[in-house]
């Protein structure tokens, strides 16, 4: 399979251009798309959230010759890319003749796609969109089946697997606001206070966000960023194997979960 291959069938799913128009829209930046391209037929993928040394290392275990990743390999431009520098990950793919393809806010917006699977997971649907895009969209407000806080986050850390979720305030909740990745800022509690929302879910809050949002009346609870996201990155491979039926391996770094 060629490198282009892969990249239309990810397209298909997860369009780039969903990135391109956010960036556009809300002034964002990303970097997905192709990030290494070596060259050759392409034998076995691994799937993995972040191009990490572990996931390097897993795909010379198994042969793979692409990694597809959610995060980009390279965010902001780079000048250097050195051996125990910033780039040595992306570095040990070129010389192991990896190739590498990245799918970021197209993957973060698309229908399907990380935040709406945050979502599903969370048991929600029929949501309000916070940005909105033509095929997709970004942070969502929706209904839940009405418990307590407590049982809400109890539930979520055994959907997710991971004990490494803080919930702050208590009450019954009704709906949820969610926001994949570090997705929380003023403008999202403000649109989740605006849309009824009892409790919020994301990932690395800063304090000064989470005071603002208790403030506001609103439950947190804070999951793991890889947890949150690698739950939506999962079923995009599955649907990938399914669309292409190429040969791919998903690789989870539980030091993360």
């Amino acid at each position: 399979m060629q490198l282009h291959r892969i990249y239309s069938a990810i397209d298909e799913l997860a369009p780039f251009s969903l990135s391109r128009q956010y960036c556009e829209k809300y002034g964002a930046h990303d970097n997905s798309g192709t990030i290494v391209d070596c060259g050759e037929e392409i034998d076995s993928i691994l799937f993995s959230l972040d191009c990490s040394a572990a996931a390097v290392e897993r795909a010379k275990q198994i042969n793979a010759n692409c990694i597809v990743t959610h995060h980009p390999a390279i965010y902001m431009p780079v000048s250097q890319l050195l051996a125990t520098g910033e780039g040595k990950n992306v570095l040990a793919c070129i010389r192991a003749g990896i190739s590498i393809i990245s799918a970021h806010l197209n993957l973060d917006c698309a229908k399907g796609g990380i935040d709406e699977s945050l979502m599903f997971a969370l048991g929600g649907k029929n949501a309000a969109i916070m940005h909105e895009l033509t095929g997709g969209g970004y942070g969502r407000v929706y209904d839940v089946e009405r418990t307590d806080a407590e049982a809400f986050a109890a539930k979520v850390k055994e959907t997710f697997k991971t004990e490494r979720a803080m919930l702050y305030g208590s009450g019954k909740i009704s709906r949820v606001a969610s926001f994949c990745g570090a997705g929380l800022d003023e403008d999202a509690i403000a649109f989740a206070k605006a849309q009824g929302a009892d409790l919020v879910v994301s990932s690395d809050l800063k304090h000064h966000v989470i005071c603002a949002a208790v403030e506001a009346g609103l439950c947190i609870l804070t999951l793991p960023h890889y947890t949150a996201e690698n739950y939506g990155f999962s079923r995009f491979f599955s649907a990938f194997v399914k669309k292409t039926g190429a040969k791919a391996q998903f690789f989870e770094d539980k030091r993360f979960i």
